[in-house]
Order: structure tokens, then sequence, then C-alpha cells
């Protein structure tokens, strides 16, 4: 079982124009409401997969019983974490006319230390039967930095984690199989500038000298990188002209990582197919609905380089 859990989920509208205008009164050609927030966006990916998973994440207000009814629809697995403060609505604006993407996000509630307490319960005994653990999403306001180690620290398989800050640094010594922000989120992590693939790379070692076995990073259509202590690699993603909704392909890379270690992949090829998963999903406007055989497919499209100078060096 893949455990796919986090602590900021969200309910969330998807408005599609032909046209946005700021500043006036618009029309939406389409409305659609999806759960969302990356561990539900990871948790859908994983389920679209054929993984068997289990959602876990807290919820609140009249969001609980929508979230849990296209849960029901997919054949997802989930736990719930009920919550005083309901869970955030997010709004994301599509243009058709422009192919842009704007997000409009509500940062998580804090929760209650009663809550924290009954989730990490929760994690321990879902994450003790889990042969791979997804930690995913930031952590709400006033959430100890070191919550996620305190997860983390009942978990006896490999785990794949996706987000940043302070509480990432505090999990690197516990070893995750892998740590996966995008350049952006790294370079606030570790507070400074990776403007150059020499500086990312360096940063990319540091994290792996902490404790990280791999680290995978994206930058949007550009090239993705990977490296454990003594190896590195350089994936080239395809260009995709049919680009929908770039909403929840970090979290659907992340998802179908721990899908394909599960399957008994490597982790090169584990993030060759995760790469080929974003790019699935970034054609369809609601997140991870994504299907194997065209992950597998696409797979097939991404180019992948072993840097031989770095792996020399290890």
């Amino acid at each position: 079982m893949i455990l796919v859990a986090g602590l900021t989920p969200a309910w969330q509208q998807t408005l599609v124009f032909d046209a946005f205008r700021h500043g006036e009164v618009n029309r939406a050609a389409e409305v659609h409401w999806t759960a969302s927030g990356k561990v539900l966006n990871a948790a859908t990916a994983a389920g679209h997969l054929g993984a068997d998973c289990l959602a876990l994440a807290p919820l609140g207000g009249h969001a609980v019983g929508e979230i849990d009814r296209r849960f029901d629809q997919f054949g997802i697995a989930r736990r719930w974490i009920e919550t005083r403060s309901p869970t955030r609505v997010c709004t994301t604006i599509v243009e058709r006319s422009t192919g842009t993407m704007t997000e409009l996000v509500e940062n998580g509630r804090p929760l209650t230390a009663d809550e924290l307490d009954r989730f990490l319960r929760a994690f321990a005994e879902e994450a003790a039967r889990a042969d791979v653990v997804v930690l995913i999403g930031s952590l709400p306001r006033e959430t100890p930095p070191t919550y996620y180690r305190e997860l983390l620290e009942t978990t006896r398989g490999p785990a794949v984690l996706d987000f940043r800050g302070e509480g990432l640094l505090h999990c690197l010594d516990l070893k995750p199989l892998v740590v996966k922000p995008n350049r952006e989120e790294l370079a606030q992590t570790l507070d400074r500038k990776l403007d150059t693939d020499e500086l990312l790379l360096g940063a990319m070692r540091e994290v792996n000298a902490r404790g990280a076995a791999w680290v995978a990073v994206t930058d949007g259509p550009r090239a993705a990188w990977l490296t454990s202590s003594d190896r590195a690699y350089r994936f080239q993603p395809p260009r995709i002209d049919n680009a929908v909704n770039p909403l929840g392909c970090g979290d659907s890379m992340a998802a179908t990582i721990a899908w394909a270690v599960q399957q008994g992949n490597d982790v090169v090829e584990s993030v060759r197919l995760g790469i080929a998963a974003a790019g699935d999903n970034l054609r369809h406007l609601l997140h991870g609905r994504l299907d194997p055989e065209r992950v597998k497919q696409g797979a097939k499209q991404v180019c992948v380089e072993a840097l031989e100078s770095w792996n020399h060096e290890g």
C-alpha cells in the first residue's frame, strides 16, 4: 500500500474562460469542483494509476462530504482527521485564449494540538503497513517545524518527500528515499540563489550529504535533475504543445515515483515515469487523471543523460 499524507488539502474550484478581462464581469464557460491540495492531488494520481493507496488528510466543514464523495467515485481508500476549522477553498482560473492559468490560494488554517496528535497517531498506524510513504505539502501555520520529522520517525519503508523549508531540513538525517522539490523550492529551503546548473547540482549534493538518498529537482518545462551521493542524471522532458493546466503536475510526479518504486523500478526509472506523469497531467483540465499506459509510453520520450564527470568524482 502507498500512504499519501499531508496537512493542507483543499476544495478546489476551477473556472474556465474563453478570455479573462481584469476589472470586468467575466462569465465562465466551465466550472468544476475537485478535491485538491497537494496531498489529495497526489492521492488522486496514485489511485488513477491503479495503485493500492490510502489518502490521509485533515478535513473540516462542508468540504468533508464533497471530497469523500469524490474519493468514493475514484475508488480510493481514505482516512480523514476531522478538524474544527473548515477546509480551505482555492480557485484556479484557466484562460483558453492565452493558455494561462491563475491560482487564487487560501493558506491552510492552523490545526489544534489535538488534531495534530490524532493525525500523528493515524499516520503511525497506516505507515506501519505501507510499502511506500508520500509525505507532501506545506505545514499549516503554527505547526512545529519538526512535525513532519515526528511522522517520519514512525515510518518503516521508503519515503518520498515533497515539501520545502525548515520542515524538510529537519527530516533529512532520517534518510528519505527521494526528496522532490522544484528549483525555486530548493533555493528557498537553502536560502540562496540557484541560478546556474552548477549551483543547483551543488545544492542537491548538499541535501544528499545531509541524508537524502536521492534528490529530484524539476524546473517547469526545462530539464529535471536527479542526484545521489555518487551519481547524477539530467532528464529532458518532451515538449508539450497542448498544455491545459499545470496544477498538480508535481504532485502527480511524486505519486508516480512512489507507485513506480512500489512496482520494483529503480529510482532513475521511477523519476523518468514521474516526469512522464507530470506531462500527462499537464494535458488535462482536472489534475491527477493519469493513465498508467499513457505514462509508460510517455516515459519513452523522456531523455536521460548520466553526468559522467559527477559519477567519476563520486
